[in-house]
């Protein structure tokens, strides 16, 4: 038998009650630490959770319940006051239907029957007076309950008054607030177009520069074009310079063209060719004589 777990029950009865009371108290300190953390975040996420609203709405059907609960105990009362008088009205006709015959066998001279009529006329007026006050009582009762009815029926409409000015009041400030952020820029679905802005600028630029950079580098020639349509600032300033000798001589043309001499247009652009020729004409070109 492994000697472990009993070792361990007797260390546990042998160790004094305050050590054992001394290791309790951290972990107790411990778990209402946790409870009250717990308690705070949960307020939190009731709060964040609740709408006024909604809170109004529901207090305010509470004390619709409340008045139909009031109202149906008037109507009870009333009910019960009802049947007393009811019943009233019955002993009272039986009451006046035993004077009458104490009376018939009076006059018939049975004595005894009248006196025998008379004493149920008499239990009969004994229940009359309890049921009336009890009726008094259910009155007084029916009353007090109309009364209260009143009062609550006041406090109910002067609530929901309140509380539709309440809600609107909220609703305005709520639609106030949410413009304000929106124009701020501090709601959650503007600061996400706001990023989505940034991000898109951002991008831009750096395309442009890349762009920009590639350019650069295409012109300088330290990037061969593959496809032979980049030209490098050499060439280029070479067809400018040739694009612009066209454009002169076309405009000699022209002006020829305009003095009537065809002819003279004519030599004009030869002489134009030639001395651009010539101009073309590398001075360093070697000159070869005739032996």
């Amino acid at each position: 038998m492994d000697a472990g777990p009993v070792l361990w029950v007797l260390s546990q009865e042998l160790e004094p009650e305050s050590v054992r009371r001394g290791r309790a108290k951290p972990m107790s300190g411990v778990m209402k630490r946790m409870g009250m953390i717990f308690r705070a975040k949960a307020n939190k996420a009731l709060d964040r959770a609740e709408d006024p609203r909604e809170t109004l709405d529901y207090s305010y059907q509470k004390q619709l319940e409340l008045l139909q609960k009031v109202r149906r105990g008037v109507a009870d009362v009333a009910t019960s006051r009802k049947r007393l008088e009811l019943q009233m009205n019955q002993l009272q006709s039986q009451s006046t239907k035993l004077e009458e015959q104490g009376r018939k066998a009076l006059a018939l001279g049975r004595e005894d029957l009248a006196r025998e009529a008379l004493s149920r006329r008499a239990a009969l007026q004994q229940q009359v007076t309890d049921l009336e006050t009890q009726h008094a009582t259910l009155q007084g009762e029916e009353e007090k309950l109309t009364l209260a009815a009143q009062r609550l029926q006041a406090k109910v409409d002067a609530f929901r008054t309140k509380k539709e000015t309440i809600k609107a009041t909220y609703t305005a400030a709520q639609a106030q607030t949410r413009i304000g952020e929106a124009f701020s820029g501090i709601s959650e679905e503007m600061g996400d177009v706001g990023l989505a802005i940034q991000r898109a600028e951002d991008k831009t630029a750096q395309l442009q520069a890349r762009a920009g950079a590639i350019d650069e580098l295409l012109a300088s020639g330290a990037l061969d074009d593959p496809s032979g349509m980049h030209k490098d600032d050499i060439q280029a300033e070479l067809d400018r310079l040739s694009g612009g000798t066209d454009v002169e001589l076309e405009l000699q043309r022209m002006k020829a063209e305009l003095a009537g001499g065809s002819s003279g247009g004519q030599q004009a652009i030869e002489g134009g060719t030639s001395q651009q020729q010539s101009q073309q004409q590398p001075q360093d070109t070697p000159r070869f004589d005739k032996q």
